[in-house]
């Protein structure tokens, strides 16, 4: 369980809802959404009627408030509630100081707030992803940074969607360095676009996910969306596009210095990355981490960096980045450790007799 920082049990608070025909979606199968927020909380969740009474630990019961309103509010909106969303609202109220002041999801414009493609709606699901939507929507150049399943490709390939049915761009063009940013391609079999295919699949998956497969294979062919190993990205000029870059971090310095500089007018870009998952060859410098070194403080750019706690997959997938991280930390940690004990030896046989 994760239970918020315990604080004054205080008095139950009651909460009403004016749509009873939401209450048992609300609620869920046997009450299993109220059972969920109660695990994960450390709340009591009392339901009667039209009425929910909660109580707890004051910072619990607060969050417990504003998840409830959180999934009353999107089904309201006509969309579904399940166990996952269940647990994104969670996430999202843990998120909220506590100060009375809307959250990231709060401070998102409502036509933002909800990206609606062709075959689904898509909200945010952590605190880390509703400021990465709103930094989408409001810089030009966004790197998206952290472990996998937090959201960043699918996010901003969900954005990009939007945007191209909305007439605020013209093109999508995703990207990614194919096979280790080495892109060494001749030994595979196949012409080009069966060698670089499985490279961008994740990319096709997540237009698949948001559009008709009839609309996406039209606009595959009528240029409006394309699909390309980074190579093919040097000596163009890409305007009025949205622009994706996928594995950032298996780029080098120079790659991602060209791949930057194709912006053009009326252009937005997103790079995503996970700078722990590099695939370069040994001693080669991320262009990724080069990037997020230098643009610092430029004017347009920003950094939104997710954590395992964002991770959106199965909760099993929080648990295995968790482990890896700890286990890098332990062996990041072992070579200081015996530094510092052979730096003590060294100075007890230095010390008079």
């Amino acid at each position: 369980m994760s239970y918020l920082p315990a604080t004054t049990v205080e008095p139950p608070i009651h909460l009403e809802f004016d749509d009873n025909r939401l209450l048992p979606m609300l609620f869920g199968e046997h009450d299993q959404h109220l059972a969920r927020i109660e695990q994960e909380l450390g709340v009591s969740v009392v339901s009667r009627g039209n009425q929910v009474a909660i109580s707890g630990p004051a910072a619990s019961v607060d969050a417990a408030r504003a998840a409830l309103n959180a999934l009353y509010q999107r089904l309201k909106r006509g969309l579904d509630v399940d166990r996952t969303e269940v647990d994104a609202a969670l996430r999202m109220a843990r998120a909220d100081d506590g100060n009375g002041e809307p959250g990231l999801f709060g401070q998102l414009n409502p036509e933002d707030a909800a990206l609606r493609t062709q075959r689904r709606h898509i909200t945010p699901r952590s605190a880390a992803q509703a400021a990465y939507m709103r930094a989408l929507h409001d810089h030009d150049l966004v790197f998206g940074l952290g472990p996998a399943g937090t959201g960043k490709t699918y996010l901003a390939v969900a954005v990009a969607v939007t945007m191209l049915m909305k007439g605020k761009a013209d093109r999508i063009v995703l990207s990614r360095p194919a096979v280790e940013a080495g892109e060494r391609l001749g030994f595979l079999p196949g012409d080009l676009r069966e060698k670089v295919d499985p490279y961008l699949r994740p990319l096709y998956d997540a237009l698949y996910d948001m559009m008709p497969a009839e609309q996406v294979m039209k606009r595959l062919s009528t240029g409006e969306i394309e699909v390309a190993p980074l190579a093919f990205m040097r000596g163009r000029t890409l305007t009025n596009a949205f622009v994706i870059l996928d594995e950032a971090q298996n780029t080098t310095p120079i790659q991602m210095k060209m791949f930057l500089t194709r912006l053009g007018e009326n252009s937005r870009m997103a790079v995503t990355g996970d700078l722990s998952q590099i695939d370069l060859p040994s001693g080669t410098r991320s262009g990724l981490h080069d990037a997020v070194e230098t643009l610092q403080g430029v004017t347009g750019v920003d950094f939104v960096r997710f954590t395992d706690a964002d991770v959106v997959r199965h909760p099993l997938v929080t648990r295995i980045v968790r482990a890896y991280d700890a286990r890098d930390r332990g062996e990041k940690a072992a070579p200081a450790a015996r530094q510092r004990a052979d730096g003590g030896a060294d100075r007890g046989d230095r010390q008079p007799s």
